[in-house]
């Protein structure tokens, strides 16, 4: 039979207990009483953020409208690679309750414009999160990630990664919000 020694048994149990002590403080709630970060089907975090023109934005300010709300930066591949099918997916949806914000992580808001301005997206709301504050409440993990918020401000979807915007499939699950 297999002895452990006291001390090994004694240090297994402690490392254990502080594993569970810090998997329940990453699932706590925050200070203001809701869940850490943003959960499906539950309210969307507000925010506040300025863009890259000094305009204010909130979330509850675009309340009554479907937010497509996409974290992004310049260095990013996939998010250069996305971002001409998002512009054009803008556009497919003008004249519905949609707007469109993302918001810009670790980069220069200089370079974005540049960057929007090749894809033809210069009047692309790019809020400005220096603090990674939205990014947090919004439990981001990299970018490109988008949030699907339906017009009463609740979370509806949450795509990791690049995603075809400008597709049939896209259109056809956004579409649901419009019916």
């Amino acid at each position: 039979m297999l002895r452990i020694q006291p001390t090994v048994h004694r240090a297994f149990l402690v490392s254990l207990l502080l594993a569970v002590m810090l998997l329940l403080a990453a699932c706590g709630d925050n200070k203001q009483g809701g869940p850490s970060v943003a959960v499906i089907g539950q309210p969307a975090p507000e925010f506040t953020l300025v863009d890259l023109n000094g305009r204010t934005w909130s979330l509850a300010g675009l309340r009554g409208k479907v937010v497509f709300l996409n974290f992004w930066a310049t260095w990013c591949p996939p998010c250069r690679e996305e971002m001409p099918a998002m512009v054009r997916l803008r556009s497919m949806l003008a004249g519905k309750p949609f707007e469109m914000v993302t918001v810009l992580v670790n980069d220069q808001p200089e370079k974005a414009r540049r960057f929007l301005a090749k894809v033809k997206g210069e009047d692309l709301p790019v809020l400005l999160d220096p603090q990674g504050t939205v990014g947090n409440a919004y439990g981001i993990t990299g970018v490109p990630e988008t949030y699907i918020i339906d017009q009463q401000g609740v979370l509806r979807k949450k795509y990791i990664g690049a995603y075809p915007w400008d597709s049939e499939g896209a259109l056809m699950v956004l579409g649901e919000f419009f019916k």
